[in-house]
C-alpha cells in the first residue's frame, strides 16, 4: 500500500473510532472512504432523510453539508448536474425517467416516497368551488411546485383519465407557487386548484379534495434520490455508506411509533438553528415506501412513466434503458432481497 493511501485509511479509522457511532466499524470492512463530506440540498421546516440517517448515526463517519434549498426535484437534479450537489432532494420517478432520456449523466440510486405517503394529502379546491371533475378543469389554474414534476404529471394523468383532448389539457393553466404560499394563493382564489403537501391546509376546513396520486395509481413508488454517475465512479464506497444508511433510515420509519418520529423530526430541525417553524411535521405519517424494503427500486417504479411519455409523444418507443435510468448495486439490501427472492421462487 502506498503511503498516502495507507495514512488515510488510518486516518478513517481514527475518525470512526473518535466518533463512536455504531456504524463506524463497518468503513474498514467497505474499503476506506473517499470523501466525509456529503452535500446535500434542505428544505425550509423539514428534515431530509438524508438528515435522519445522520442523526440516527447512520452515516458517520461521513458527514453531511447542507448547500442551500431545493424548490423541487428537477432542481435538486440539477444541483447534481452541475456539481453543487452529491444527492438530489427527492425526485419524482418520471422526471428521474425524462432527465436519463436527455442525456444527463445521472442515475437513481433508492427510493424517497410512495403514493400512499399521506391519506391527507392531494390536489385541493374550495369548498364552494364549482369545480368536481376533470372537465371542469378546462381554462382552469392550477398551483404546481416546479414544471415537469409529479404534480403536473400527476394532473395531466388525471385530465387524461377525464377524456379531455391534447388541446383541452394543455389550456389548464399551470401556475408555480412556493410550497409554503400553496393555502394562501388557493384561499385567495388566486388559482383554482392547489396541492396540499402531507394535507398541509385542512385544518382550517373551507376546502375539499379533487383527487390524490393513490387514486389514480395505487401503491407505487413516485420518488427517488439521484446522484451523477461521475460521483458513483470515483467515490463507489462512499456512495455505498450513504446510501445504506438512508436505507436503514428508510426500515426505521417503518418500525418506529409516530410520536418518535415527530419528535426527532422536530429535535432535528431545532438542532439546525435556523429560525425555522416545525409545524409540518406533525402532518407527517410515513414515506409510503412499505413495498419498498430498504428503498430498492424496481423497474415498475420507472417503467409505468416511460410508457406514458411515449403515449404523450414526449419519447420514442424503445429510448429508454431502465438499467441507466436506475441502480441498486450501491444499496447493500439489494443482495439480501435478492437472495429472499430466489428463496420464495425455488
Amino acid at each position: 500500500m502506498k503511503p498516502a493511501r495507507f495514512l488515510s485509511s488510518i486516518a478513517v479509522l481514527l475518525f470512526a473510532v473518535a466518533c463512536g457511532k455504531e456504524d463506524a466499524s463497518s468503513v474498514a470492512a467497505e474499503g476506506a472512504l473517499e470523501t466525509l463530506e456529503f452535500r446535500h440540498p434542505g428544505s425550509p421546516g423539514w428534515v431530509t432523510l438524508e438528515e435522519l440517517a445522520e442523526d440516527l448515526g447512520y452515516l458517520a463517519p461521513v458527514k453531511l453539508k447542507n448547500i442551500g434549498i431545493s424548490t423541487g426535484g428537477p432542481q435538486g437534479i440539477q444541483m447534481v448536474l452541475s456539481g453543487d450537489a452529491d444527492i438530489s432532494s427527492s425526485s419524482f420517478t418520471g422526471a428521474v425517467v425524462k432527465v436519463v432520456a436527455s442525456g444527463a449523466p445521472v442515475t437513481a440510486v433508492i427510493a424517497a416516497y410512495g403514493t400512499g405517503m399521506n391519506d391527507l394529502g392531494g390536489y385541493y379546491v374550495l369548498e364552494d368551488s364549482p369545480i368536481h371533475g376533470p372537465r371542469d378543469l378546462i381554462g382552469r389554474k392550477i398551483a404546481v411546485n416546479t414544471h415537469g414534476a409529479q404534480m403536473e404529471f400527476m394532473l395531466r394523468e388525471y385530465l387524461a383519465r377525464g377524456g379531455l383532448s391534447k388541446a383541452e389539457i394543455d389550456s389548464v393553466e399551470l401556475v408555480v407557487v412556493p410550497p409554503g404560499s400553496t393555502e394562501q394563493v388557493l384561499r385567495q382564489r388566486q388559482v383554482d386548484v392547489a396541492p396540499f403537501y402531507f394535507g398541509i391546509g385542512t385544518e382550517r376546513g373551507g376546502v375539499r379534495r379533487l383527487f390524490r396520486d393513490y387514486e389514480l395509481f395505487g401503491p407505487i413508488t413516485v420518488g427517488a434520490y439521484v446522484m451523477s454517475n461521475r460521483f458513483l465512479a470515483e467515490k463507489p464506497n462512499t456512495a455505498r455508506h450513504v446510501i445504506g444508511g438512508l436505507a436503514r433510515a428508510i426500515e426505521w420509519t417503518k418500525t418506529t411509533p409516530l410520536e418518535e418520529i415527530h419528535a426527532r423530526l422536530v429535535h432535528i430541525i431545532e438542532k439546525r438553528q435556523r429560525n425555522e417553524n416545525p409545524g409540518m411535521v406533525k402532518f407527517w405519517t410515513g414515506l409510503g415506501l412499505e413495498g419498498s424494503p430498504h428503498g430498492l427500486l424496481e423497474d415498475q417504479d420507472f417503467q409505468i412513466w416511460v410508457d406514458w411519455l411515449v403515449k404523450d409523444g414526449q419519447l420514442l418507443p424503445g429510448q429508454v434503458d431502465l438499467r441507466k435510468v436506475y441502480t441498486n448495486a450501491f444499496n447493500p439490501h439489494a443482495a439480501q432481497q435478492a437472495k429472499n427472492t430466489l428463496g420464495r421462487d425455488s
